[in-house]
């Protein structure tokens, strides 16, 4: 590890020769593992260590970013030139960039693991993907199922230094599993895609449980392709579980809050906001609903104590008592809105540069039991699992079709629904929210940002929600 911070040290120094005003490097270490079984057979297998720095400058307030997996000295000092040179021809067309001031910060931290990851073999691990084949079949008999399910693990190493005197340094592993399983049945078909996921060792992996797991999913989509009702027409209530909470926090109460898409700087990558700089505090949603995203949140997938830039984590309150009340920041954002950073600042790899990113978002639970949620609901439909769902780049108009959903009638859950679909906006959706539940759930999901790609591990999460008189055509 010293030698990996002689390295990031070297390039902040070299740096500094050269002119820049500020400085960073990120070294990262990454020990990576991935296995993907598609309809029962192993197809693809990745073991990989990657190791690399990213080096970002500001020199006469330009920003240069470079990265390298070459930590030789001699080939850093020609790629920091390569960089000074490019922003050198640029200067007359690049943003004028500076960082909000910050605390001067050394940290060293780690996820615990309770069984390593690089303890166990491919073969245990292979068990997850055939726990989930014994499911599919036991299944046989009642639906065909299609599948592909993708296993991984990584455990990442991380040293962030900067020309201010910040060093964080952090240990943190994370596991996961993606499917996509598709059932078929009296020639309707259903589409399941999901992911299971957290920081820490393989014991979180066995705690997943997938065969039951899978057992439940393919027994809710055979059951409704079976005896699914079409969608009532008309107004209607809609319950929704903390799965379906979740999603909606993460697209229409997370991504309209990254403040480089209110400020127009994602536009060409990942879109744009409903919401204005000048928004903070106007009211969108009921005073029950308030909006968080914490990276601090233990096994999280999206944990982090520091943010990219070597911020501390803080817990934000994004919508509070229906009213807008904080955007998310990076170290740039904050200093042209005369802000301190949150702590928002995530990078996939070490070849990326650090975006404002989510972490854990989530609805706050309320004080209503579950039951209570359906008691007075004449008519509707409860969404306990969604197919697919679509929101436009402003965050503004949504979509969430059902995949395991029933009937609500005169308070009781009765018959299986096949594919209601929720359009609604998102301000009719917070404002909407009449009850919500005590039980607070999160789920892992890949979130998508910049060009090129990243995708960051986070969570989302809630509680379940009663929405009223949704138009449902």
């Amino acid at each position: 590890m010293d030698d990996l911070k002689d390295i990031a040290n070297f390039c902040i120094e070299y740096s500094k020769k050269l002119g820049a005003s500020y400085s960073e490097a990120r070294l990262e270490y990454s020990d990576n593992n991935a296995f993907v079984m598609n309809n029962g057979i192993l197809q693809a297998s990745e073991f990989g260590i990657s190791k690399g720095v990213g080096i970002r400058i500001i020199a006469d307030k330009a920003v240069g970013f470079t990265s390298t997996n070459n930590l030789q000295k001699e080939h850093l000092k020609s790629v920091i030139n390569k960089c000074f040179r490019s922003l050198k021809a640029s200067k007359n067309l690049s943003i004028k960039t500076e960082f909000s001031e910050e605390k001067i910060i050394s940290k060293e931290y780690e996820v615990k693991q309770k069984i390593k990851l690089q303890d166990i073999g491919a073969e245990q691990k292979i068990n997850i993907l055939k726990g989930i084949e014994l499911s599919v079949e036991k299944n046989k008999k009642n639906s065909k199922v299609t599948r592909y399910i993708h296993y991984t693990d990584s455990v990442k190493k991380k040293i962030f230094m900067n020309s201010e005197g910040t060093r964080i340094i952090s240990t943190i592993p994370i596991v996961s599993l993606f499917y996509i399983i598709t059932a078929q049945s009296q020639e309707k078909t259903i589409q399941r895609i999901w992911q299971l996921g957290n920081s820490g060792g393989f014991e979180q992996a066995k705690k997943w449980n997938v065969e039951e797991h899978m057992r439940q999913e393919l027994d809710a989509l055979t059951n409704t392709l079976k005896k699914g009702v079409k969608a009532p027409i008309g107004k209607i209530d809609f319950v929704v579980s903390p799965e379906i909470s979740g999603i909606m926090a993460h697209e229409s109460g997370g991504h309209p809050y990254e403040a480089d898409r209110i400020l127009g700087r994602e536009a060409a990558q990942a879109g744009e906001s409903f919401i204005d700089i000048d928004m903070i505090g106007t009211k969108i949603g009921n005073e029950i609903v308030n909006i968080v995203d914490d990276p601090a949140i233990d096994d999280s997938f999206g944990y982090f104590l520091y943010d990219d830039e070597g911020v501390p984590a803080k817990k934000k309150y994004l919508m509070k008592n229906g009213k807008i009340n904080e955007f998310m920041h990076n170290r740039e954002t904050a200093n042209l809105c005369r802000q301190k950073s949150n702590g928002c600042a995530r990078a996939s790899a070490y070849d990326r540069e650090p975006l404002v990113r989510m972490s854990n978002t989530y609805i706050e639970p309320g004080d209503h039991e579950f039951e209570e949620l359906f008691e007075d609901v004449k008519k509707g439909v409860y969404m306990k699992s969604f197919m697919e769902w679509n929101i436009d780049d402003k965050r503004l108009n949504q979509k969430y079709v059902g995949a395991e959903a029933y009937m609500i009638e005169n308070g009781k859950i009765t018959e299986p629904v096949l594919m209601p679909a929720l359009e609604i906006t998102t301000p009719n959706l917070y404002s909407s929210i009449d009850a919500i539940g005590k039980e607070l759930e999160f789920h892992p999901g890949s979130c998508g940002k910049g060009e090129p790609m990243q995708g960051m591990p986070v969570w989302l999460g809630g509680a379940p929600l009663r929405i009223r008189n949704v138009s449902m055509k």
